[in-house]
């Protein structure tokens, strides 16, 4: 733990995030329709214990008791997804029902004086959607702006931040290449297909916000990671460090921020056939210009080549019973490398400076020239909690976590990085993917049995973070983490 007092800009925006297919359960409630993670996590073999979110935190009916929990923690914004299954069953016609819930949230976060955050989509497309195609269907991207349309009509008038898209990356190339997430396909040509197409439905949705309402603040968010050759002075190593950061990052970034995809990457998948998809007019669509770039880190990664059918990178899974593919459908022979650091409960790397180096790299090469500022939108860590009789966890690993991040983005700042807020995953423990119930990444302790919630000890150490807007070397990390430290402002 640093000795170094720190103290962030005034302004600084704290808060938490969540998704809607994680915690809200209420599967079959209130006209909400299946959603592709309904259907895929009723594959066999697809999640962990075949777990699903049908419960989940059971958040549908604990909405205010959460958001006091929430004021309770300190939070300024709280960042969550709605379910376009839950607006939209059907993925075009409205469920005046399923939106009455998210006006109530929202009024619940501002009666507690908690800026609501809404994503539009965090993967949990609509399953009548997918039955003719999903993101591989380009129709796909306007019923999405129809339905961020919906959503603003209801819910325009008291939430001005509005993010598109929740990591696309994700979506398209873990749901349709690797098969590790909902839909489960794994077909190249498909995750390429889906990857535009999300974008597009970005532009759109952005172009339509944009219409409605020329004061809101708009954006999308993007997992990024940061791709080190494991040897530098190695030719192949260093283009499959190139071929990661090409089908990871860029390929998003760029045209999102640039109006145009990486001429390189276009290369590497031209064989897959992307270019088929792109019509005229698509990337000044997707270049639409926006009003904050969301980041979400939670590793980086030493990357080799080897020979064609040899391990490649992936995402952390669950030991899964059916087979799965790359996600990168153009960098076969690339694989990750353990290089000593700690890891996670997801066997993820602890890398808070690649943090600070790719804060850097947006400032200067994306978000600074383009005048737009940064929120890290999802930054956290899974650890085998141990809960003490009362339900207690002291998470000092996942705190460290938490201080050595939040350390790292204060140097960003002092380097010259526009980052405005930080928004920690996750409030709640929750239904983690594939993983099912068997990861847990939440400041809040969740007992699935009880649902009853109890902060960890890192909780209330982002409690006091929150409050006071800085990082004290007075405290230690376990007297920061001690039940009965004062919550509120």
């Amino acid at each position: 733990m640093s000795s170094t007092d720190i103290t962030f800009p005034e302004g600084f925006l704290w808060g938490a995030a969540t998704a809607a297919y994680q915690i809200e359960g209420a599967a079959r409630e209130g006209g909400r329709g299946p959603s592709i993670w309904d259907t895929f996590s009723r594959v066999p073999g697809a999640v962990a214990d075949a777990h699903n979110g049908d419960v989940a935190c059971d958040h549908y009916h604990r909405s205010a008791s959460d958001v006091s929990l929430m004021k309770s923690l300190n939070l300024q914004a709280y960042r969550f997804s709605t379910s376009w299954s839950r607006c939209m069953p059907d993925g075009v016609t409205p469920n005046a029902e399923g939106i009455a819930f998210y006006s109530a949230l929202v009024d619940q976060l501002l009666e507690a004086g908690i800026k609501p955050w809404l994503t539009l989509y965090h993967w949990d497309l609509p399953q009548a959607l997918e039955d003719e195609g999903g993101w591989t269907n380009r129709e796909t991207a306007y019923r999405f702006a129809e339905y961020a349309a919906v959503m603003h009509e209801a819910l325009g008038d008291r939430v001005r931040v509005w993010t598109t898209l929740n990591e696309p990356w994700c979506a398209a190339f873990l749901g349709y290449a690797a098969g590790i997430h909902a839909p489960g396909r794994q077909e190249p040509t498909a995750a390429l297909a889906a990857a535009h197409h999300l974008l597009l439905g970005h532009g759109l949705a952005t172009q339509e916000l944009r219409r409605r309402d020329a004061e809101a603040t708009l954006g999308i968010t993007l997992n990024l990671t940061v791709p080190d050759p494991l040897d530098p002075e190695s030719e192949a190593d260093r283009d499959a460090a190139r071929r990661i950061d090409g089908q990871f990052n860029r390929i998003f970034l760029d045209p999102v921020l640039r109006g145009a995809y990486p001429e390189d990457v276009l290369a590497d998948v031209a064989h897959l056939g992307m270019t088929e998809h792109i019509r005229e007019g698509d990337l000044e669509v997707i270049g639409t210009p926006i009003d904050v770039l969301g980041v979400n880190y939670y590793h980086g990664e030493a990357v080799t080549m080897t020979p064609a059918g040899e391990s490649v990178p992936q995402e952390g899974h669950a030991p899964l019973e059916r087979p799965i593919s790359s996600p990168y459908v153009a960098a076969h022979g690339v694989r990750s490398v353990p290089r000593g650091l700690p890891v996670t409960a997801m066997d993820w790397e602890v890398q808070p400076e690649g943090l600070r180096r790719l804060l850097n790299r947006l400032q200067d090469e994306y978000t600074g020239p383009a005048g737009i500022p940064v929120y890290v939108t999802e930054n956290g860590a899974a650890y085998d909690d141990v809960p003490d009789e009362g339900g207690f966890v002291d998470d000092q690993d996942r705190l460290s976590f938490f201080d050595q991040h939040v350390r790292a983005m204060k140097d960003a700042i002092d380097d010259g990085v526009d980052l405005r807020g930080y928004l920690a995953w996750s409030l709640l423990d929750n239904f983690e993917w594939a993983w099912g119930y068997h990861q847990r990444f939440g400041l809040v302790r969740v007992d699935y049995a009880t649902q009853e919630r109890i902060p960890k000890a890192s909780a209330l150490w982002y409690a006091r973070l929150a409050a006071t807007n800085a990082l004290s070397a007075d405290a230690s990390a376990a007297d920061a983490g001690k039940p009965g430290v004062v919550l509120s402002r």
